[in-house]
């Protein structure tokens, strides 16, 4: 679970905001379904972290 660093940052901040640790980790799992249901939706790869839009 926390081999990535940006589950990890979000199953931290889930802890400070006062949730237990199956909350949290429940909460991380959510999120990582709804990330697989929009990659299937979409027909789009995974990507670590958001695309950056550049300024033209």
């Amino acid at each position: 679970m926390f081999w990535c660093p940006i589950s990890k940052a979000y199953y931290d901040r889930k802890r400070k905001e006062g949730k237990g640790h199956k909350q949290a980790v429940l909460a991380l799992a959510r999120r990582r379904v709804n990330i697989l249901w929009a990659m299937t939706r979409d027909h789009t790869p995974f990507q670590t972290a958001p695309a950056l839009v550049r300024a033209a």
